[in-house]
């Protein structure tokens, strides 16, 4: 019988959402002069400007493309380019986990479009190559309930007549993105930055930005979801006059992580701690005969939510699995998403520290020892 192992991670924080803080965050750094002032004042419109300002420098986003914090997270973010740009041409959906099937459900049931579906198993991916760019396409970059992304940005056709719609809110911050073939990108603060919830951030390109001026849906739209007023984009929302009331604590806490981000050598130091993360993990699922990854090819594996797969396990087994290593305060909240295959699942995102990864996979054997 194995003993338990001496070594804890020091953060055992492997959620995919919310994710882990940075590892020098705490609340006493935070900047609370905004807190109880108005998000309107010159201070408040001068500290979104700089988390807008700081995501721009961070992601190496062209000056072609808008950002917006709006309200909803990643999932407010995506619907409100779903119905504000949607319906002018044919829609083709991907789905191979639960949020784009979300996205199916939002564009057949609420917006009444007959979109043409193109799915793929959890750890699988559609084929690429049937997608027709001559309609608008949503997908998600990097699937966070299945562990399966887009290898990259080569299957857009540059000449699309369509638009790209790419729920991003795992991929952000990990992956170099091809801005060229993004129109309209969705994140949250809470993915990789480790960020607070509730906020989302959209981006869109010159193309979405034309879609929006010269398009009118036949639907109404709620407030929160409006972007243009006669006619023409409402250019504040994209300079840090925000739709509706935002959490300032909210805002300064991605500041901090963003601030905390570019400390650590912006984009490429972010995608280098992803990825050595994600290496890691590898090494361990590597070790056991016991574990294996829902995405098998390597090509399409996620390097932020790692999704594994566990000899035999069943619902139940996962949820005393994970509850064995909560109550030992060695990992906290990797169970595999409730609608995937039975499984854990390790966000590997940059917040996270590389020996916290290594230091897991001991307790993991134990923990599979005892459960066995």
């Amino acid at each position: 019988m194995l003993t338990k192992p001496s070594v804890r991670p020091a953060r055992p924080h492997f959620s995919s959402g919310p994710c882990a803080k940075s590892p020098d965050w705490s609340p006493d750094q935070l900047d609370t002069r905004i807190l109880g002032r108005s998000h309107r004042s010159g201070l408040g419109k001068e500290r979104l400007r700089l988390a807008i300002d700081l995501m721009r420098e961070m992601l190496e986003l062209p000056d072609t493309h808008r950002i917006g914090i709006v309200p909803g997270s990643d999932t407010g973010a995506f619907e409100m380019a779903m119905w504000t740009m949607l319906g002018q041409r044919p829609v083709t959906t991907l789905a191979w986990e639960s949020f784009g099937e979300g996205w199916v459900t939002d564009a057949v049931k609420q917006l009444k479009l007959d979109p043409t579906v193109i799915r793929a198993d959890y750890g699988q991916l559609p084929d690429l190559s049937r997608v027709d760019w001559g309609s608008d396409v949503l997908f998600t970059w990097n699937g966070t309930t299945s562990g399966v992304r887009v290898p990259d940005g080569d299957w857009i056709a540059e000449d699309r007549a369509g638009l790209s719609f790419a729920d991003a809110t795992s991929a952000v911050f990990a992956y170099p993105l091809p801005w060229d073939k993004i129109d309209v990108a969705t994140f949250s603060w809470q993915k990789v930055l480790g960020g607070e919830g509730g906020h989302g951030v959209l981006i869109l390109g010159p193309r979405a930005v034309e879609r929006l001026e010269s398009f009118t849906p036949d639907r109404p739209l709620p407030k929160i979801f409006r972007l243009t007023k006669g006619g023409k984009l409402i250019e504040g929302v994209f300079t840090g006059e925000t739709i509706n009331t935002p959490s300032m604590l909210a805002v300064e806490d991605a500041i901090f992580a963003l601030e905390w981000a570019r400390s650590v050598g912006g984009l490429n130091g972010m995608i280098a701690r992803t990825e050595a993360n994600a290496a890691a993990l590898d090494r361990i699922v590597e070790a056991r005969h016991w574990l294996g990854h829902l995405a098998a090819d390597p090509a399409i594996r996620s390097k932020t939510s790692v999704c594994l797969t566990v000899d035999g396990a069943d619902a139940d087994l996962i949820k005393r699995f994970a509850k064995l290593l909560e109550i030992e305060g060695a990992a906290y909240d990797i169970a595999g998403y409730r609608d995937a295959p039975p499984g854990l699942r390790i966000w590997c995102g940059a917040t996270v520290d590389t020996a916290d990864i290594e230091a897991v996979g001991p307790w993991l054997d134990w923990a599979w020892e005892q459960i066995k």
